[in-house]
C-alpha cells in the first residue's frame, strides 16, 4: 500500500462568502488563495502555511461584478493579479493589494471557464454558449474568438503555451495549436461528457475528469492516457495536481475528496465532505488543498442557512 502522508493532517475553516462557493485558486507563491461565488464577488484570503496560523481572515473582498462569479485564475507571473469570469458577461482583473478592479473586458455571454497563458500575456474566457474569447493582457482586448458547435467545459494552456486543451460535453478532449487556434487533435478520452482539465506543476501529465465518474491522466507530449482513476461514483467537478506532481485529488457529487499516487493511481488519502464539491486547488508550494462545495449549515429564525460557503484548507 502506498505511505499515507496526510495521516495527521487536519483542516481549517474561512467563512465570509454568503452563498456558495464555485471556484479556489491559489496565487504563484502559494501565500494568497483566491474564491469566488454566487454571492457576486471574490474574496482573497491570506494563508501562513503554519499551524499556528487558526487566524486567517479574509484580507479582501472583491466587489463589482453583477452576478455569480464562476471561475478565477491568478496571473502566472504576478503575485497579486487575478482574473474572474462572471455570468454578468464581464472578465475582471483585480490588483489584490487594494482590492480595486483594474480592468473590465466584456465578453458575449455568461463566463463559466477562465485560463490564463503561462507567459502571462493571454487569457481565455469560456461562455456557457461555448465561446472561448482570447485577451491579450497587454491592452485587455479580446483578439480572438472562436465558437465552437459542441459542449465546451474547462480549458487549459499546456506548460509551454504552444497548445491549448478544451473539455467537451461529447467526452474528447480537443487540442488547437496556440496562437493559430487550429485544431490539432481530438483525444477520445471519455464515455461521457468531460468537465474539467488540470496539468501538473512541470506540466509532464495532464488530467481530465468526466460525467462517467472517472479520472483519465495523460502524458502531455504524447497524448497518452497513462492511468485511470475509478473510485468516484459521480460526475466528477474538480481536479488539481499537488506542488511535487506527486498526488493528484479529484472531488464530484460524492461527499469524499480522493487524493491518489499520480503513478500508481492508489488512493492515498479521502477526506471526508458534507456536500458535492466544486472545487479542489492544491497550493504550489506547500501540501496544503483548499476545496469548497455547496455546503450549508445552520438555519436562522427566517429558515436561510446561516453557514453557507465556507472554504476549507487541508493539511495543516
Amino acid at each position: 500500500a502506498v505511505e499515507n502522508p496526510f495521516k495527521k493532517a487536519s483542516t481549517h475553516e474561512f467563512s465570509g462568502h454568503k452563498k456558495k462557493v464555485h471556484s479556489v485558486a491559489w496565487n504563484c507563491t502559494g501565500r494568497k488563495l483566491a474564491s469566488g461565488s454566487v454571492d457576486q464577488n471574490a474574496r482573497i484570503w491570506l494563508v501562513e502555511n503554519t499551524s499556528s496560523s487558526k487566524e486567517n481572515k479574509s484580507d479582501l473582498e472583491l466587489k463589482g461584478h453583477t452576478d455569480s462569479v464562476d471561475q478565477l485564475c491568478w496571473d502566472p507571473i504576478n503575485e497579486n493579479q487575478l482574473a474572474t469570469a462572471s455570468a454578468d458577461r464581464t472578465m475582471r482583473i483585480w490588483d489584490t493589494r487594494s482590492g480595486k478592479c483594474s480592468q473590465t473586458v466584456s465578453t458575449q455571454g455568461e463566463n463559466i471557464n477562465i485560463s490564463w497563458s503561462p507567459d502571462g500575456q493571454h487569457i481565455a474566457v469560456g461562455s456557457r454558449d461555448d465561446i472561448i474569447s482570447f485577451i491579450d493582457t497587454r491592452k485587455y482586448k479580446v483578439i480572438n474568438q472562436v465558437n465552437f458547435s459542441f459542449e465546451v467545459n474547462e480549458i487549459a494552456w499546456n506548460k509551454a503555451g504552444d497548445e491549448f486543451f478544451l473539455t467537451t460535453g461529447l467526452g474528447t478532449i480537443e487540442v488547437m495549436k496556440y496562437p493559430s487556434a487550429k485544431m490539432e487533435r481530438s483525444l477520445l478520452a471519455h464515455t461521457a461528457g468531460c468537465y474539467c482539465i488540470t496539468f501538473s506543476p512541470n506540466g509532464e501529465y495532464f488530467a481530465a475528469g468526466s460525467a462517467d465518474a472517472l479520472v483519465s491522466i495523460w502524458d502531455s507530449k504524447e497524448k497518452i492516457c497513462l492511468n485511470t482513476l475509478t473510485r468516484l461514483d459521480w460526475p466528477v467537478r474538480t481536479l488539481s495536481f499537488s506542488h511535487d506532481g506527486k498526488y493528484i485529488a479529484s472531488a464530484s457529487e460524492d461527499l469524499r475528496i480522493d487524493i491518489a499516487d499520480v503513478v500508481s493511481g492508489e488512493c492515498v488519502h479521502e477526506i471526508q465532505c458534507r456536500s458535492a464539491m466544486n472545487s479542489v486547488a492544491w497550493s504550489p508550494t506547500a501540501p496544503l488543498l483548499a476545496y469548497a462545495g455547496d455546503d450549508r449549515e445552520g438555519v436562522d429564525g427566517q429558515g436561510r442557512y446561516t453557514r453557507e460557503g465556507i472554504i476549507r484548507i487541508f493539511g495543516f
